[in-house]
C-alpha cells in the first residue's frame, strides 16, 4: 500500500491514491477494488476516476461532485438509522462495476469531467450539512469506494462536527482498502445484487465473493450499522431458489437483525428489454426472507405501507409506520424498544422520529459562504 500524505487538498485536485503497487513489468496495479486494474502510464481504471500518472495511482476527482441534495435517510435506504432525519447526499462520477441495469448510469458511467459541476472541500461539506440541519452525509449516486480518499476526508471533517457518515455501496472493495474506508463510516447500505456468480460476472462485470466478504466483515469486525438492498429483476435474480439460498446465507453468516430492502427494477441503460418488477415479486421475496429468519424485511420502489413499515419481531406490533418516506406511526420507547412488549429494535434510534418527511432539496454548495 502506498499512502498519500495528509494535507489540505485543492478543489478539483488530482491527488495520490492510497492503495496501489508497481508490477515487475512496470505497470501500476490499483488495489482499491477486486478488479485490480493494471495500468500503463496515462491509462485509467474501469472506474475512470483512478488513473496512472507519474508511475502511481491518482484520484482525479477529489473535491468535485455531480451534485448535492438533502434527502430523507429512508431513501438511502436506511430504515433503522435515525428515522425521519435529513441526510446531505452527494456523489462524484464513475463506478467500479458495470451493471447493465444501473439506475444512475449517467453518473456512474460518466466519462465527462463536466458531470462534476459542484466543488467543495471536506470541511465545507460538513459545515453545510450542519447549517442545513442534516444529521448525516451520504456518499451515494456512484460508489464511494472509488473516491475513497475524498470520502474519508469528508467523513473526518463530519466527525469533528458530530455529523454521521453513510456509505451507499456495492461492497466491491479489497480487504486492504475496506478497513480504512469503513473505519470512517457510521452506517452503510450494501447492494447484494444477486446470489450467483453468473449474475455478478455476466450482468455486473464483477464477482460475488468479495461482496459476501464485505458483509461478513461489516457484521463481525466493525460497529458500522448496515442494511442490505437487493434490486429484483424479473427472470434474472428473483427465483424462489435464489431468494431461499440468499436469505438463508445472510441469517447464517450475519444474523437475523440486518434489515433487508427488496426493491423494484425499472428498465434502464442496457436492460430496456426487461419489464418492471411486479409488486407481488417483492411481497414474495419479503415473505421468504421473514420465513427464513430475517426479522426486518422491506419492499421498496413501490407504494406498500405494509412492506415499508417496521414490526416487532417478538409480538408483531407496528413500531414504525411508513407511507413512502413519511413516518406515519412511532411506537418505540425512548430507548428504542417495542412499546408493547419492550423487545429492543435493532438499529440507531432517538427518543422520537425526525420530521423531514419525503422532501427532496437540491443544494448548490457554491451558494454557501466559503
Amino acid at each position: 500500500m502506498k499512502q498519500a500524505t495528509t494535507k489540505t487538498r485543492d478543489l478539483g485536485a488530482v491527488v495520490p491514491g492510497r492503495y496501489w503497487h508497481v508490477l515487475t513489468d512496470g505497470r501500476v496495479q490499483c488495489d482499491v477494488c477486486p478488479r485490480y486494474c493494471k495500468l500503463h502510464e496515462g491509462q485509467r481504471g474501469l472506474c475512470f476516476v483512478r488513473a496512472c500518472q507519474n508511475a502511481e495511482i491518482m484520484l482525479t476527482t477529489y473535491g468535485r461532485s455531480s451534485g448535492y441534495c438533502v434527502d430523507p435517510i429512508e431513501k438511502k435506504p436506511l430504515n433503522h438509522y435515525l428515522p425521519g432525519t435529513p441526510v446531505l447526499s452527494f456523489g462524484t462520477a464513475g463506478c467500479n462495476l458495470a451493471c447493465k441495469f444501473c439506475q444512475n448510469w449517467d453518473i456512474s458511467k460518466s466519462r465527462e469531467i463536466d458531470t462534476l459541476a459542484d466543488e467543495a472541500s471536506p470541511e465545507k461539506i460538513a459545515r453545510v450539512a450542519r447549517e442545513l440541519g442534516c444529521r448525516s452525509v451520504a456518499y451515494t449516486y456512484n460508489d464511494p469506494v472509488i473516491f475513497l480518499e475524498y470520502a474519508v476526508d469528508v467523513a473526518k471533517a463530519c466527525r469533528e462536527r458530530n455529523i454521521k457518515s453513510v456509505a451507499v455501496t456495492a461492497g466491491y472493495v479489497t480487504e486492504q482498502a475496506r478497513e480504512e474506508f469503513f473505519n470512517h463510516m457510521d452506517a452503510a447500505n450494501v447492494d447484494l445484487k444477486a446470489f450467483t456468480e453468473e449474475f455478478y460476472f455476466k450482468v455486473c462485470g464483477g464477482h460475488l465473493q468479495p461482496v459476501l466478504d464485505t458483509l461478513v466483515y461489516l457484521k463481525h469486525e466493525t460497529n458500522v450499522w448496515f442494511e442490505i438492498t437487493t434490486l429484483l429483476i424479473p427472470g434474472e435474480n428473483d427465483s424462489d431458489k435464489e431468494l431461499e439460498d440468499m436469505t438463508q446465507w445472510v441469517v447464517e453468516h450475519i444474523g437475523p437483525d440486518v434489515p433487508w430492502h427488496f426493491t423494484a427494477f425499472h428498465p434502464d441503460w442496457k436492460m430496456m428489454n426487461k419489464s418492471d418488477t411486479p409488486a407481488a415479486t417483492l411481497t414474495r421475496a419479503r415473505r421468504i426472507a421473514l420465513k427464513n429468519g430475517v426479522r426486518y424485511a422491506y419492499t421498496g420502489n413501490v407504494h406498500d405501507e405494509t412492506g415499508g413499515s417496521t414490526y416487532c419481531h417478538q409480538c408483531g406490533e407496528r413500531l414504525i409506520g411508513r407511507d413512502w418516506y413519511v413516518i406515519t406511526a412511532w411506537n418505540l420507547t425512548a430507548d428504542g424498544r417495542c412499546s408493547r412488549c419492550a423487545t429492543p429494535l435493532a438499529g440507531m434510534f432517538e427518543a422520537s422520529a425526525g420530521s423531514w418527511g419525503a422532501r427532496r432539496l437540491p443544494v448548490r454548495l457554491k451558494d454557501f459562504a466559503a
